[in-house]
Order: C-alpha cells, then structure tokens, then sequence
C-alpha cells in the first residue's frame, strides 16, 4: 500500500502546474448528450473488485495496480530493456535552425533500431535543459522521414516543428517497416522471437526504449518528457503515457479511443480478442493510468475517415472522474478541429501550446 501511495504523490507532484492552457474548459467539458458508446458496456473504474465504491487515492491505486497488471498481462511478456543509452550516429543534417540526426541504437537485446534526433541549433546556457519529446509516426511506407521533416508537407513534420518549438525530439521506427516488406511479415517475424506478446507490446516497449535514448540525452531535461504521435503513432502515445510515469504530457491525435472506433483489433495491435463480447478491458482505463498527468485528443470527427470526436468522449469521461481524485483541474480532454483525419494549423497549434505549458520548467 506505501507504494502505492507513493506513487500517487510522485503523480501529484510531477504534475503540479503555475499555470494551464487557457482553453482547458473547453476541451475538458463533455458534450451535454454523450453519444451511444461503440461496443459492450464499460467495466466501472470508480468500484473495486469487490463492487465496493472508491472514493479516494488510497483506494483508486489498488485499482490501479490491477488494472495495470491485467493490461500487462494481455499483452503478453517482453524482455528487460537494454540498459545503455548508446547511440551511433549515421548522418547529421544542419539546418537552419535545427540539427537533425539518424541515429541507431539497441533496442531489444540483441538488435537495433534507427530513429531520428533532433534539437534546436540554438545554444543553451551552462546547465540548462530543454523538454524532451518521443514522436511516433502515422502509417506511412515513408516511417520517420515525413515526421523528422525529411519530406511530406509542413502538417505532417511534427518532430521537425515542434524542434524548432525548442523541444529535444526523437522519431524512432515503428517495427512494422523493421526489416520487413509488409506488415504481416513484420508481425511474423516479432512472434517467431515472442509468441505470446501482442504487437501493442512491441509498439510500447519500442516507445519506451526511445525514450530512454531520450532521456539519456545531456541536453534533455528528464522529468519533462512528452509524447505525441498521429493515428498509429497516437495509439502507441495512449499505451506510452499509460504504462511510462516519465511520460508527464501527450497529445494524441485521431487515434482512435474506443477499442470499436478503429482497427485495434488488428494482428499488429491487440488481436481478434479485443472485439468479443466479453472481453472485460477498454481505454478508459488506459486513460485513467495516465491520470492525472495532462492528455490531450485531437479529435477530426467531420463524418467519414476520422477516428475520434464526440463519440470518444463514453471512452474519456470515466477516466475525468478518476482525474478529479487528484485533485481539480482535471487534463483530461477532447479538441476537435472537425476536419478529419489530419492535423490542421489551430489542432497544431494546441498540440504545441499543450506540450510547452505542460512541460514548462
């Protein structure tokens, strides 16, 4: 139990902001009719495993130990993360304002992976440290380039611009495109090393090696770290921030919250199980690990092709009402921008403003 509530204060402090986004009511208001929740009934977060009700910290973090545990059972075992923060640098670019690497390092034992780092060209003071952020790409055939500015148009260079924002940001590989001509084959060859492990797994244990390559970096500040991604990438922020405490801010754009909004049920995500009746587990309470640090959803629901807006919200409040055990204000919140599956100019710019007020020193 001590550890428990340790861990609670380590939240409480970690998360104690000067100041907040000065839209937050906006995103953390649910609209006044929810919409019908896609898929079965969600198990109640507020009730412990005994239906005896929770009305406090003490009580919310046994729940939160077992539900922590039982997603990480589901997903199934990985191996210990290497130790070293190693990288070898295979080419470095000199932008204007901004030095981008291909770097390579360890990533399970054994094996490596390549990512790009980059951090504003703009010398910092003797012993001052910038934010970090972990950027995970959308499905593209392209992986890291579109996001480390390398091609695609501005919308898509998220790691790139939120560097020139002064953020230290890393864009690692998805495995999917590791050494693999589909995604099939990518899932093929992740089982024939881990036979019973999910490829959300994989995605999270990858994010969270990227961010000790992150975190290890000298010029990078590791109690303000960050994450965010788009589509595949804003899946693999929600299971970062859920399972990674160092994770203190995410922004999270059109990936889908419910587990029947989108392909979760894919062989390279959580698998045929998720879409069963009885399958007891939902996001909520992903989203209620992550509580009370500041997560954001960037919603584009305009019809067709978006994957989040009001009908993500059934998934989100739940996890606000265990936010509010912290303590007021609840981070917990919903931006859409209405304009599909992208990332406009203003979603940008609340992705940007989110993650500098978050993550200030």
């Amino acid at each position: 139990m001590l550890r428990h509530v340790a861990l609670a204060l380590l939240l409480i402090t970690s998360t104690a902001h000067a100041e907040d986004v000065p839209w937050l009511t906006e995103i953390t208001t649910p609209p006044k009719s929810l919409p019908k929740l896609d898929g079965p009934p969600l198990a109640l977060l507020s009730k412990t495993s005994t239906g005896q009700p929770i009305t406090d910290l003490a009580g919310w973090n046994v729940k939160r130990a077992e539900l922590r545990k039982a997603w990480l059972d589901f997903l199934g075992p990985m191996p210990e993360r290497p130790a070293n923060t190693t990288i070898k640098v295979l080419r470095t670019d000199e932008l204007p304002d901004v030095v981008r690497q291909l770097i390579e390092y360890e990533n399970e034992p054994g094996q490596t992976l390549q990512a790009y780092l980059l951090r504003p060209r703009q010398a910092l003071p003797a012993g001052q440290t910038r934010a970090g952020i972990v950027a995970l790409h959308p499905t593209t055939a392209e992986t890291i380039e579109p996001i480390a500015g390398l091609s695609g148009p501005e919308a898509k260079q998220t790691g790139l611009q939120l560097a020139r924002k002064g953020f230290v940001v890393i864009c690692p590989r998805n495995f999917l495109w590791q050494d693999a001509k589909s995604l099939p084959e990518a899932v093929e060859k992740f089982k024939a090393r881990h036979p019973q492990t999910l490829g959300m797994h994989k995605m999270l244990y990858d994010a969270q090696r990227a961010t000790d390559i992150l975190a290890g970096q000298p010029d990078v500040d590791p109690q303000r770290l960050g994450s965010v991604g788009h589509s595949l990438g804003a899946k693999e922020v929600l299971y970062l921030a859920a399972f990674d405490e160092r994770i203190q801010a995410t922004v999270s754009s059109e990936g889908g919250l419910g587990l029947w909004s989108t392909n979760w049920e894919a062989p390279w995500y959580l698998g045929p199980a998720v879409r069963q009746l009885d399958f007891p587990r939902n996001h909520h309470e992903l989203l209620a690990l992550i509580a009370p640090r500041p997560f954001l959803v960037l919603a584009g629901e305009a019809g067709s092709g978006s994957a989040d807006g009001d009908r993500s919200w059934p998934v989100l409040e739940p996890a606000q009402d265990i936010a509010r055990l912290y303590g007021e204000p609840v981070r917990l919140g919903i931006f859409n921008h209405h304009e599909g599956h992208s990332i406009p100019q203003v979603a940008q710019e609340r992705m940007a403003e989110w993650l500098e007020v978050y993550l200030r020193e």
